[in-house]
């Protein structure tokens, strides 16, 4: 009969089973994100769509964002579909964002950067706008801009929105400095920094379609696992 000195160490069986060992944090996303920076009027959305179409994977366009940032509950599943890893991968990334400064102070800023990871942690996704390309780390994002000359973001606005020449100008501009003006105060960035980009795509030229097969092919160059799509 073996004496209680002599018996095996083993976990209890019942009752306390010490700490949880702890899951460390996933070294990537799982799979690369596309994040659409776009001129007012390039039709930058419309890119994206197309993208997504292509590639198969979910489109996060600015009424998707504004729908999760205002819906906490909404936000909160999506942060708790995660994997433990993924949530670790991305509350470090916040961590570097807010130690180098790339994050302006308040919840808003907080709230938007976590729903942006979140996101990016899942991969094969989309987003659209929101400074997605400055804010998520570059080795597992393709960061597009989408521009086209100015009289042909005006010509398209004018058609879209039933607005006069003058008027499309002024909305058109309106638009391109209201987003400038985001990603100065929110990320400290100046979009106009083609250095910023892995791609820049012009719709005047491309179209919609042939800019989202050129961003499709630069995708499956920078994907990280392979072709996407494949099985």
């Amino acid at each position: 009969m073996t004496t209680g000195a002599e018996a095996p160490e083993t976990a209890p069986q019942h009752g306390f089973r010490g700490d949880p060992a702890e899951v460390a944090p996933a070294p990537h996303p799982k799979a690369l994100t596309v994040a659409v920076s776009r001129e007012a009027g390039a039709r930058g959305g419309a890119v994206a769509r197309k993208v997504g179409e292509l590639l198969g994977w979910q489109v996060y366009d600015q009424e998707v964002l504004d729908f999760l940032l205002g819906d906490d509950a909404g936000r909160a599943r999506l942060v708790a579909d995660l994997p433990a890893a993924d949530r670790g991968w991305a509350d470090a990334h916040l961590g570097r964002l807010r130690r180098d400064g790339r994050i302006g102070p308040g919840a808003d800023a907080d709230g938007l950067v976590r729903l942006l990871l979140a996101i990016a942690a899942g991969g094969d996704a989309v987003v659209v706008g929101r400074g997605a390309g400055h804010l998520l780390p570059a080795e597992t994002t393709l960061h597009v801009r989408v521009v086209a000359p100015f009289e042909d973001r005006v010509g398209y606005a004018a058609q879209l929105l039933r607005l006069t020449r003058d008027e499309a100008a002024a909305e058109v501009r309106s638009r391109d400095d209201r987003r400038a003006l985001f990603l100065t105060r929110a990320v400290g960035r100046d979009p106009s920094d083609l250095g910023a980009y892995d791609l820049v795509v012009n719709t005047s030229r491309l179209g919609v379609e042939g800019a989202a097969q050129v961003v499709a092919v630069a995708v499956r160059a920078k994907h990280p696992f392979g072709d996407p799509g494949e099985e």
